[in-house]
């Protein structure tokens, strides 16, 4: 049977790992099952109830003590160790649970992970083909990201490169709305307006090579028009269904769900206070 899931992604301190957290506490109110499996080597505390840790497998802490390397190339190392070694134990802890329960996947934040070298791709393909898993790709970026020009352009660059490498369904998303408030005005400036513009105004002291560079990059975002973002602060309700709704629709969950009894009771049977004829509700 299919499973469903998103694969969630974005630089670090991007609230990842509170995006998680939001879903699995949405989904929990509902009574719809949701692991949470960390991909992340580096990881050291969780926002969320973790179902599967990669650091039982690996840590970046043993790898760049055993084979002296830094933070990045030990996680690069780290992550195609999972690769290598790492598949049919990270098989067998997803296999545990059941076929309907839906998954979170938080995964390392490092660019180079997605964009130069097929780590990333190589494990959503493991996901996607092995497992039968139909996943979203869910990219964060921190609402600071579109605070000046040059950010924004590096945020909607670093979320393009991510799109077309790993190869599914993917949702841009800017976290921690809920800190800019009272920049809505600006927040939407960035959002609607035309990218070559907004490069037009940074060209200023820029040599003649660099000006041409940051030609080329806005025409690419525009005439594209492949990455847009959506809002979502997770102290909002309708932000978090909205952006389930799109998550969810990419990848038709949902449609083969069997029905929740709070799905659709009247909501003083869920209390115990009236008895119910479930009778009345047969063929819904």
């Amino acid at each position: 049977m299919t499973k469903f899931g998103q694969l969630v992604m974005g630089p670090a301190g991007s609230g990842k790992s509170t995006y998680c957290n939001t879903v699995f506490e949405h989904y929990a109110a509902i009574g719809r099952p949701v692991r949470v499996i960390n991909l992340d080597p580096a990881a050291e505390a969780f926002a969320y109830p973790c179902a599967v840790n990669i650091c039982d497998l690996v840590s970046l802490d043993d790898v760049v003590e055993e084979c002296e390397l830094g933070p990045n190339g030990g996680l690069v190392m780290a992550m195609e160790y999972v690769l290598e070694e790492g598949l049919d134990w990270l098989e067998e802890q997803i296999n545990q649970f059941d076929d309907d329960e839906y998954f979170m996947l938080d995964c390392p934040g490092q660019i180079e992970l997605y964009s130069h070298i097929p780590v990333m791709k190589d494990l959503v393909d493991f996901f996607t083909n092995r497992l039968d898993m139909r996943l979203c790709g869910v990219y964060c970026l921190d609402v600071m990201f579109i605070s000046d020009t040059p950010k924004f352009i590096s945020g909607a660059l670093s979320a393009l490169s991510v799109m077309v490498n790993i190869d599914l369904p993917h949702i841009n998303v800017l976290t921690k709305c809920d800190l800019v408030a009272s920049s809505s005005d600006k927040l939407e400036y960035f959002l609607d307006c035309d990218t070559t513009d907004l490069c037009l105004k940074m060209q200023e002291g820029l040599s003649d090579k660099m000006r041409q560079l940051t030609i080329k990059m806005a025409e690419l975002l525009q005439e594209y028009s492949l990455v847009s973002f959506t809002q979502v602060d997770r102290d909002d309700e309708d932000s978090i269904e909205k952006l389930l709704e799109m998550v969810n629709l990419a990848i038709q969950y949902g449609e083969n769900l069997e029905p929740q009894d709070k799905d659709y009771l009247p909501e003083d049977a869920m209390d115990g206070s009236d008895e119910v004829d479930l009778k009345e509700f047969d063929g819904l």
